[in-house]
């Protein structure tokens, strides 16, 4: 069973049913019911045509649970518009259903965790992570966002930077996440930059080429992560950081600064330095501070306390970490990072291994274990 192909066809068969008259949330769960059925039919009995064959057996899905319903009238007009037999248009509709889902009857941050659920294909908790907030919460809003839709005809789009939101969280998910999404969203923020000119979409590019350029270059061959400054720069790619490099000069000419621009203007400066020790820490200060006015983030002021140490010293660092709620997720890392350059071991150690109990993923703990164990074994000596 290719689990890769269904997750790819799931969007296009969603957004036909959609199209066709079936409310979001119900859509959904047909979707899901045929892909269930896919699941223990294809193996034995493949299909001609994946996509055409999840689209007969969603929409009678959906049919069914219409049945069940006492809206017999509209029932029937269903009924009628079922799909012919035959070749599905081989048409992507997934970034047309990103625009969908950021319907206008949704806030910003509901649109963003329902897209995500049902159209990125991320777990409640990893959207909980993206956005800071315990799972239950999560889950919550998400069921709020469907009660929200349900029933909604989805013929009023939603805008644009719903959209780059959820693609951008898409891209760190997969990026860095158990589920590998990073590919589908730069190539989904491809077509919406070849469709909408407009110098936030083009950051956002940008920002995902830069830091897709590095990919190769962040783990070692056991899967451990390698830190930014120890990398091997000869594996970057070189096209890619070209290429997002020219697309954000040709965003930022047009005066219109945003986020996504900003944060792809720190990740050129990292990128266009020939070695760690030569990367212009004082740039990504000053655009730090252009990301937190036009943010106001925490985990923006994070960051800025690193690029701050780096610049200024660790003692500067650390005093701009003082600031901050201690609470943050990897705060406790950061404090561990400043306070190992400033040269209290002992106190890095001990903070090294703090934040490997707070880390969100096993790869992450497992790198801070070995930065507390490494300076445990330089203490002992």
């Amino acid at each position: 069973m290719n689990e890769a192909l269904l997750r790819s066809l799931t969007p296009s068969v969603l957004a036909i049913l959609v199209r066709r008259g079936a409310d979001f949330a119900a859509a959904e769960d047909a979707v899901q019911d045929a892909l269930v059925e896919a699941v223990r039919v294809w193996p034995a009995d493949p299909p001609r045509d994946p996509k055409g064959w999840l689209v007969t057996v969603a929409w009678r899905r959906f049919l069914d649970a219409t049945r069940a319903d006492a809206a017999r009238r509209r029932r029937e007009d269903l009924v009628d518009e079922e799909p012919a037999p035959g070749l599905a248009p081989a048409v992507d509709d997934t970034l047309q259903l990103y625009f969908l889902c950021a319907h206008p009857s949704l806030t910003p941050s509901s649109a963003v965790a329902l897209t995500l659920r049902a159209v990125g294909g991320l777990t409640t908790r990893q959207i909980a992570q993206a956005y800071l907030v315990p799972e239950a919460t999560m889950a919550q809003r998400i069921s709020r966002a469907k009660r929200t839709v349900s029933g909604v005809r989805f013929d009023q789009p939603g805008d644009v930077a719903t959209v780059l939101r959820v693609l951008y969280l898409v891209f760190n998910e997969g990026y860095s996440g158990d589920v590998d999404l990073a590919a589908e969203a730069i190539r989904l923020t491809r077509q919406l930059a070849a469709a909408i000119d407009h110098p936030e979409v083009a950051g956002l590019l940008a920002l995902m080429l830069l830091h897709h350029a590095r990919r190769a270059a962040r783990t070692a061959p056991d899967g451990s992560l390698v830190p930014l400054a120890e990398q091997d720069r000869g594996r970057w790619d070189t096209e890619s950081i070209a290429e997002g490099i020219e697309i954000l000069q040709a965003a930022l000419a047009r005066d219109r600064l945003g986020e996504f621009q900003a944060q792809a203007a720190i990740a050129a400066l990292h990128a266009d330095a020939p070695t760690a020790e030569e990367t212009d820490w004082v740039q990504i200060v000053e655009w730090y501070d252009e990301l937190a006015r036009l943010t106001d983030s925490p985990v923006v002021r994070l960051n800025r306390a690193v690029a701050v140490g780096e610049a200024d010293g660790p003692r500067a660092g650390l005093a701009a970490l003082v600031a901050l709620d201690d609470s943050l997720p990897r705060h406790t890392a950061v404090a561990a990072y400043l306070h190992e350059r400033d040269g209290d071991l002992a106190t890095a150690a001990r903070l090294y291994a703090e934040a490997a109990q707070k880390a969100p993923n096993l790869a992450e703990r497992d790198h801070l274990t070995r930065q507390a164990a490494r300076l445990n074994v330089h203490g002992c000596r």
